[in-house]
């Protein structure tokens, strides 16, 4: 009988910020209320620091916040709000089907 699944972790979510930043103090904002629904986590880099400038380079963002979802590139500037629902509304979604699937097969095996 094959063992269940375990359904993913949190959403890894990287903020690279700067200083007195409206757009990097609505990203946040933004995350905390979409924290309620969809687990996540939530990493804030300062972008003067080593990492902060190796993820803005990496991936060329022209301004901050620059987002990143499990590592990639979701956003720089304005955090698109509904783009970002709808992403973590998928992975949520996923995560229950392979959960229900999974529990589906252990109770026919």
């Amino acid at each position: 009988m094959p063992l269940p699944t375990p359904p993913p972790g949190p959403v890894q979510i990287t903020v690279v910020e700067s200083e007195a930043c409206h757009f990097c103090a609505d990203a946040h904002q933004a995350l905390a209320v979409l924290a309620v629904r969809y687990p996540m986590s939530v990493e804030s880099v300062d972008v003067r620091s080593d990492a902060g400038r190796t993820l803005m380079a990496k991936h060329r963002a022209p301004m901050s916040p620059l987002v990143l979802v499990e590592g990639a590139y979701f956003s720089s500037g304005r955090l698109p709000r509904r783009k970002l629902e709808k992403l973590l509304s998928a992975r949520h979604a996923d995560a229950g089907t392979a959960a229900a699937t999974t529990d589906g097969a252990v109770r026919r095996g």
